[in-house]
C-alpha cells in the first residue's frame, strides 16, 4: 500500500498534467517530450553523473582498503569498526549541518585548519567550481556500508585458496590480486550497483546546504524532481522525471551488468 500505489500513482501522473486543486488532465506523452527539450534535466543528468562517478568508485576503493585495515584488528577492532559505520546510521539532515560547518567560508574547521598552513580556503559551497567537489567528499565519508559489506566477504575468502597461493610461492600482492580480489567480484558488482543507486538519489545535502547552486553546479535529479513537484507544482512533469530516473537507473545497472558480469567469479560455483 505504502510502496506500490505511489509508484502506480506516479506511473499514471507521468501521462497527466495536473496542478492542484486545478482537476487532471491527461497529456499522453507531452511530459516526457518536454524532458528531452529540458536543458535543466540534461544538466541535473550530468550532475548526478558526475557525483555518482565522484563517489561510487571512489567509495570502493576506500571501503575495501579501510577493510583490509581492519581485518584482523584485536586491539580496538571492534571500536574503529564502529566507527567507521557510524556515518551511516546519523540522520541525514544532522550530518549535512555539520559539512555546512566544517565548509563554512567564515568559521568553518576546514578553512580555518588550512589557514594554520597559509592556505586561503574557498566559499566550498558558493564557488561553482568547488561545491559538487565538496559534496563529493561528503558522499565519501560515508562509506561505512561499503567497509562492513567488504569486511564480510573477506572473511568468507577460503582459506585453503590463499594457503595454496602462499605454497606456490605467491606474495601478499599476489595471493590479493589472484585469489582474493577475484573473489570480491560478486560483493564489488553489488556494491556498485547499490552505490550508483543511492547516487541517484542524493538529496538532503543539496536541499540544505546548496539548494541546487550555485548556478545550478549541485542540481541534481532528485532534486529537480522535488523542485518541480512541491515548488513549481507540476505533479505530472515531476511523476514523469521520477519515471525517468527509473529507466536510466535500469539502463545503468543493465551496463554495469554487461561490463563487470563476465569478469565476475562466483566462488564455489561453475559460473
Amino acid at each position: 500500500m505504502f510502496q506500490a500505489a505511489p509508484i502506480a500513482g506516479a506511473a499514471a501522473l507521468a501521462f497527466a498534467d495536473w496542478a492542484p486543486p486545478l482537476p487532471v488532465e491527461w497529456v499522453g506523452t507531452a511530459n516526457f517530450e518536454a524532458i528531452v527539450r529540458d536543458p535543466v534535466f540534461w544538466q541535473a543528468l550530468g550532475n548526478t553523473l558526475v557525483y555518482g562517478l565522484g563517489t561510487v568508485v571512489p567509495g570502493l576503493a576506500i571501503g575495501l582498503g579501510l577493510a583490509l585495515l581492519l581485518r584482523g584488528q584485536r586491539r580496538g577492532g571492534t571500536l574503529l569498526r564502529g566507527a567507521v559505520f557510524l556515518p551511516a546510521v546519523v540522520s541525514g539532515v544532522a550530518t549535512a549541518l555539520v559539512w555546512g560547518w566544517i565548509l563554512n567560508p567564515r568559521f568553518g574547521l576546514l578553512n580555518t585548519l588550512l589557514g594554520l598552513v597559509g592556505i586561503q580556503g574557498p566559499a566550498w559551497l558558493q564557488d561553482p567550481r568547488w561545491a559538487m567537489p565538496a559534496l563529493i567528499v561528503m558522499g565519501l565519508w560515508n562509506v561505512g556500508i561499503n567497509v562492513i559489506v567488504y569486511l564480510a566477504a573477506l572473511n568468507a575468502v577460503p582459506r585453503e585458496l590463499q594457503e595454496a597461493a602462499a605454497l606456490d610461492g605467491a606474495g601478499r600482492a599476489g595471493r590479493f590480486r589472484h585469489v582474493v580480489w577475484p573473489a570480491l567480484g560478486p560483493v564489488t558488482l553489488y556494491l556498485a550497483i547499490v552505490n550508483a543507486i543511492g547516487a541517484f538519489q542524493v538529496f538532503t545535502p543539496t536541499y540544505l546546504l546548496t539548494s541546487g547552486g550555485p548556478d545550478s553546479s549541485t542540481l541534481t535529479l532528485a532534486l529537480y524532481t522535488y523542485q518541480n513537484a512541491f515548488t513549481y507544482g507540476r505533479l505530472g512533469y515531476a511523476s514523469a522525471l521520477a519515471i525517468a530516473i527509473v529507466l536510466v537507473l535500469v539502463a545503468l545497472v543493465a551496463l554495469q551488468f554487461r561490463l563487470a558480469g563476465r569478469r565476475v567469479t562466483y566462488v564455489g560455483t561453475d559460473g
